[in-house]
Parts: structure tokens; sequence; C-alpha cells
């Protein structure tokens, strides 16, 4: 008999149905799986006949048995088909109806007494069932609370073998358990009020909110620049519904456990020794990598020069298109990946250029400083020197929290999205030249600028989109000189190579 069940692929962050056909006939016992099974899947069948048998189903095994997984060209890896492949086993071999199982998607592990362990990528799964207009959900236990954030699906956790034999036998099934409500996974941030001085910096910072700009900090060590990168994500608006199911679903299908709907925006600092494969994504079975784990939140990236030149050169793409493109062989991915980037770097390497102390030559610190490209440094809008703290400063009054700025940042987000629907750093084409309309003083002082800086046009956009920010941070309808000029003090920061 033939008998086919409904399980899902995870691939990249996205989910792709897969159909278990098994075939049981006569002949001589042989258990086959085809369809680009990886060793996991391989290995089910030791897990589903010991679960079969400890949950006192006698199925028979002398037999010529096939499991084809459907599409064959996609590759199939991990445990999450053990379920689907157990329940349609026993429907080839009659011992559940297999009309029932044309509307239900079966994911979990199986253990060998039969129990259903938790698997990865549970949220894209249920996604794709309701894409696909698929009525219900058997799914671990454990991944019930993922699961439910997908409303307009029946879901329900099963605990075993036999509680999903069970339901998938009935007709019609009864109505799923209520779904626990799902909790909000909120992360605490530092306060901006912890950095002393650098009112610059901070500035830079709250304009870098506000609009979703790239920011570069370079400044000795000790300055306060991690202090002001890992204190970004605290004054950035809360995830909208949309979003937060993006991320919740990047993460997912990236293996993190997750029993709650992600509500704080991502901040991801990978160490500067991470490959290209880890900051981008890929590898032979392709996975999100940090830009993508960085979806609608920050990317830190610190000592930015002790990255290699290929990692660093791999981020051109998805800073302009929000998004990473994966090509292999086999065929191409597409990977989420809108995040603020935020650059850290000394002036030198010792730290001490432009403090006077400086013991690089200056062939040594132009070296240093031309590990980074100059196309990257032309996607950063905010360039800020964050110079060393002063102890009056230190022994001052603590500054404007986070609370305050970050009160700010969301008002001009407002008035930003009002115009586009569409952060400020995202305005392109007509949109950019509607939203960034000048004056003739703006205009002239904007020429000149490109003349004398040597503004690539992509500098000129992006000094517009950072003029725009300033102009919604004060309330302003027309961007003006004042603007302008702000944003343009913050384009290629260079210290005093003099020391």
């Amino acid at each position: 008999m033939l008998a086919t069940s409904l399980t899902a692929a995870i691939v990249g962050v996205d989910a792709h149905l897969v159909r278990v056909e098994a075939d049981t006939a006569s002949g001589f016992p042989k258990f086959t799986m085809v369809g680009l099974p990886d060793s996991a899947v391989k290995e089910s069948e030791g897990r589903i006949r010991a679960a079969l048998r400890n949950c006192g189903y006698g199925f028979k095994w002398d037999r010529r048995i096939t499991v084809n997984f459907a599409p064959a060209s996609l590759r199939k890896v991990g445990s999450s088909y053990d379920l689907a492949t157990a329940i349609g086993l026993l429907a080839a071999d009659g011992a559940l109806p297999g009309g029932s199982l044309g509307s239900l998607l079966l994911v979990g592990e199986l253990a060998l007494d039969g129990s259903v362990r938790a698997v990865s990528g549970v949220l894209p799964m249920m996604l794709l069932a309701r894409q696909q207009g698929i009525e219900a959900a058997f799914v671990p236990a454990a991944n019930a609370r993922e699961a439910a954030l997908v409303p307009g699906l029946q879901v329900f956790p099963v605990a075993s073998l036999l509680d999903a034999v069970d339901l998938a036998a009935v007709s019609p099934r009864p109505a799923p358990p209520k779904a626990l409500p799902a909790r909000e996974q909120s992360l605490p941030y530092p306060d901006l009020a912890d950095v002393r001085g650098q009112p610059l910096a901070r500035r830079a910072l709250e304009i870098a909110a506000a609009g979703g700009h790239n920011l570069l900090l370079v400044g000795p060590p000790g300055s306060g620049k991690t202090m002001l990168a890992r204190r970004l994500a605290g004054i950035l608006p809360p995830l909208t519904p949309p979003e937060a199911l993006e991320v919740t679903a990047v993460h997912s299908a990236a293996g993190t456990a997750l029993d709650a709907l992600v509500r704080s925006r991502p901040f991801r600092s990978p160490h500067h020794t991470a490959s290209d494969v880890a900051l981008v994504g890929g590898g032979s079975l392709p996975r999100p990598g940090e830009v993508s784990l960085a979806h609608h939140g920050v990317l830190f990236l610190d000592e930015l020069p002790e990255f290699r030149r290929s990692v660093l050169e791999s981020l051109r793409q998805p800073l302009e298109e929000g998004s990473i493109t994966i090509s292999r062989v086999r065929g191409s991915l597409r990977l989420p990946a809108r995040f603020q980037l935020v650059g850290a770097m000394n002036p030198c390497p010792c730290g001490g250029l432009g403090a006077g102390a400086c013991a690089c030559t200056p062939r040594q610190a132009a070296a240093y400083k031309s590990r980074i490209s100059g196309p990257l440094l032309d996607r950063v809008d905010l360039h800020v020197e964050v110079p060393a703290v002063a102890w009056s400063e230190m022994a001052g009054p603590a500054g404007e929290g986070s609370e305050a700025v970050g009160q700010r940042v969301r008002e001009a987000r407002r008035r930003g999205e009002g115009r586009r629907q569409t952060p400020n750093t995202s305005l392109a084409g007509e949109g950019l030249r509607e939203a960034c309309a000048l004056d003739g003083e703006s205009e002239a002082l904007l020429g000149l600028s490109m003349q004398k800086l040597g503004l690539s046009a992509r500098g000129h956009d992006r000094v517009l989109r950072v003029a725009r920010t300033i102009a919604d941070l004060d309330e302003k309808a027309a961007v003006g000189v004042e603007h302008v000029a702000e944003a343009l003090q913050f384009r290629r920061c260079e210290p005093d190579t003099r020391g």
C-alpha cells in the first residue's frame, strides 16, 4: 500500500513543503529512503523501529519498504521528518486511514520510547502551512508556544507517537487545545545615561536611530565606542508585529530555542575572527549568518579593521539591498538582512593617534585605515570621532537617558514613515527628491561640498537622507541649510595623522 504524509524542510530561513511517500510491498525485506536524505534522516529508521515497537504497534518489517521525500531535488536535513515518516508507514500498513493525512502537517523527532522531541524551525513551517492552506499541524509539545504564534492554523501539541496516531485517526478531529498565551521576549538594554561626555557621538547615535543610518565610531581605546554602540538598540522603536514575526522566524530557522515572540531589536556582535559564511550565511547546508540574525536590528563590528577584508566586503550587498543572496551549484536562496551597521575602530594600531601619544609611523597608521575599503566606508552615513573622555566629564552629571532619547527617536520615525512608510535610510529615487527638496542656499552648500570633499553620488544621497532625519528630529517639514551642514560634518572622519 502507498500512503502520503506532509512535513516541511527548512532551507535558509524559509520552509518548503515535503511529501513523505511510504510504500510497502511484498518481496525481499529491505528498507530504503530516497529523496536526498542526509545521515540524520537515514538514521531515523532505527528511531522509528524502536518507537513503533515500544508503542505497541505490530508493524511488519519483513517486506520491501520504500520511503520517498518529495521533491527529490531538495536536500532533507535533520530529524524533524521522524513523525511524518512513522505516521506514513502506519497509514501504508492500514493502521490508520491515509486520507486523513492530506491536510495535516506533521513535525517532530521521535525518541526510542515513542515520545516526540522538539525541533528547530517550527515557526517558518507553520507559516508555510497557513500559506499552503493546510488545516492543522501536529507539533512537539515543547514547540507549542512557538507554533501558536501563527494565527489561522489548528495546532495540536503531541507528546508521543500514540497521541499523534490517535488524533490522526479521528474524523472529525476535536478542537485543538486553547493556545498558551505567547510571551514577549524582551531583552533589557543598558541606559544611555551611563555614557559620560561625548556630546557629538550621542547626537550621532540619536540621528542613526531616528533614520536607521549606519554609523562608524573612531577613537582611542576606552573612549566609550562600545558603550555607545551597545546602547543604540535601546533607543530604537520597538518592533512592529510583522517585523517581530520576521525576526522570530529567522531565529527559529537558525535553531534558536523559542517559546515567545521576539519583541526586542536584535543586537549582534560577532568577533573579528568570524568567517565570511559566519557573517553573511551560507555553507554546504545554507544557514542564516550574523547579518540575517541582526535583521531589523543592529550589527556591531568592534575592532573593524581587524576583520578580514573579504568578510567586510561581503557586507556591501546587504547594506544596499537589505538582503543577501547565497548562490550554490544546486541553486540560490535569498536571506533577509535589513540591519543597521555600527562599526568601531581605533585611529591607528596603537590607538594613540590624535591624542599626542602615538607610537605608530604615518605609514602604519595609513595601512591600518586602508584595511577598510572606500566603497564600504561610502555606505556608512555617519562617521564620528570619539575623543578620550576628560576627568571633568567623568565627574560631571549623568547624561540624558535612553527613555527620553528614545521618545524623540520614535517621534522622528513617525514623521519620516508618515511620508513614505519607510525609514529615511531607505528613501530613493523620486521619494528621496520629494522628501529632501532643498532651497537654493542648501543646494549651493551641498554642491560645493561635493567638489571639496569628493562626495560620490551615493554619498550625496546619503547626506540628503541624514539631513532629512535631522530635520525630522528638529520637527521641521523642510530640509534647511543647517540640516545639510550638520549632515556633512559626519562624512569621512579623518583623525589628525600628524600625531
